[in-house]
């Protein structure tokens, strides 16, 4: 029988992450991270299944050449750590999650050996004594939470010398004892400054030479970060805007800037962006934009949060506009602006009822 991979990549830092920080955001911040880790398979590796922090995948009856393996393990490194920069560069969530996601780490464990599979209700997968060593080998003396392990095992079907070293790999020799049986394996610390990070596109803050076009102000009976919370989580939209079909979004994603979400109205979706600006220091911001509602070019909304105590703040709804044919202008002026007066000041009315008959957060 051939041998087969077995590849583990686990989120370290989950368990005290989860613990620690808004439960909600923390699991968001995982889902994220799983999947970009699922993206990063370039080398066609099958997901058995997923373990909470860690994917579990195999390569049957085959084991990629060194140079692959150390490719592939160099690319998951370098998509799990590009996308905590741009959790880190794009944040607008004040939350302990968002806040200390970029201190996540990830440890990778390589093994192979040959697999017997069990089949649960369909799905089938390996099972057996490789499985098990693949796992305990997670549980290591290695002083680190951001590294890669590969069992003397793989290293030798590969050819892999003990000291190898490159850019980003730098091994060194291990072993541990499982249940009496001592298991070596080789390992690389990996830092980040030496991986070359994928760019992303990060978001500017909007700058305006002059007042907004509209201002409105409510005082909430709410801490500033819970009412953050309830503004830029469109699963709360519904509850507090009205006049909207649907919102369209992505339900695993914390919102930051860049982040796209669609409101239907009357069948017509309008498309919206979250941006920022400058706010004084401690004042909470979100703001986001669409150039699909005509008659505007464009229009801007933000929303600042001042807290006053801790059980209360003042939110400041600003919105800015662009129409650049003398048409559009005179429309907006005898139409369109008292709607958006309007329509604001029930969406700060509607949050404000919601507030008061709001569940708790947890």
């Amino acid at each position: 029988m051939s041998k087969s991979l077995l590849f583990i990549p686990d989120i370290s830092g989950f368990t005290k992450f989860v613990q620690t920080t808004e439960v909600e955001h923390s699991q968001h911040v995982i889902s994220e991270l799983l999947e970009v880790l699922i993206d990063a398979n370039t080398q066609e590796l099958e997901l058995a299944e997923i373990e909470g922090d860690a994917l579990f995948f195999y390569k049957e009856g085959e084991i990629p050449s060194q140079e692959r393996l150390l490719a592939q393990i160099e690319t998951m490194f370098t998509a799990f750590h590009s996308h905590l920069k741009l959790l880190e560069k794009n944040r607008i969530c004040p939350c302990n999650a968002c806040a200390t996601a970029p201190n996540l780490q990830l440890k990778v464990v390589a093994h192979c050996g040959e697999l017997q599979y069990i089949a649960v209700k369909g799905n089938r997968k390996p099972f057996g004594q490789q499985v098990i060593e693949a796992h305990r080998l997670l549980k290591n003396s290695i002083d680190s939470d951001n590294y890669v392990l590969i069992s003397k095992k793989l290293a030798k079907e590969i050819g892999l010398p003990i000291y190898y070293y490159s850019k980003v790999f730098r091994f060194k020799e291990g072993k541990d004892s499982y249940d009496d049986k001592e298991v070596e394996y080789i390992y690389a610390l990996i830092d980040r400054e030496k991986l070359t990070l994928n760019e992303f596109a990060q978001a500017k803050k909007v700058v305006f030479d002059r007042p907004p076009d509209l201002i409105l102000d409510k005082r909430f009976p709410v801490p500033a970060f819970e009412l953050m919370e309830f503004i830029t989580n469109y699963k709360y939209r519904h509850q507090w805007v009205k006049g909207v079909d649907d919102f369209e979004f992505n339900e695993n994603e914390v919102t930051r800037l860049g982040t796209e979400h669609v409101c239907v109205i009357n069948g017509k979706h309008l498309n919206f962006v979250t941006v920022t600006k400058e706010v004084d220091v401690g004042v909470l911001v979100y703001g986001e934009m669409t150039t699909s509602a005509p008659p505007l070019d464009a229009l801007y909304q933000f929303y600042s949060i001042t807290p006053i105590s801790q059980t209360s703040c003042s939110l400041k709804s600003e919105v800015y506009w662009e129409a650049k044919s003398p048409l559009k202008k005179l429309i907006i002026f005898l139409f369109v602006r008292r709607a958006l007066k309007k329509n604001t000041q029930q969406a700060l009315d509607g949050l404000y009822q919601f507030i008061n008959t709001r569940p708790l957060l947890s």
